[in-house]
């Protein structure tokens, strides 16, 4: 019997793989949004999950990143 998952192809280099594997393990959603760990460039996630993965990966990108316009 094959089983058929609906979801959606994430390519990202391997420091942003391992923190969506991160995300994955510690947050409460009661189930996990990985489904597949393909390879080190590759990730098959939940498409429900796709808005929160872009959410928090913009929160980590400002809280590491500096705009030297606003010290001006």
């Amino acid at each position: 019997m094959v089983n058929v998952v609906k979801g959606s192809l994430i390519k990202c280099d391997p420091a942003v793989k391992q923190y969506l594997v991160y995300l994955d393990e510690t947050l409460a959603f009661g189930e996990k949004f990985i489904l597949h760990n393909l390879d080190e460039q590759h990730l098959f996630v939940q498409i429900s999950a796709v808005p929160m993965i872009k959410e928090k990966l913009q929160e980590q990108i400002d809280k590491i990143s500096y705009d030297s316009a606003q010290t001006k």
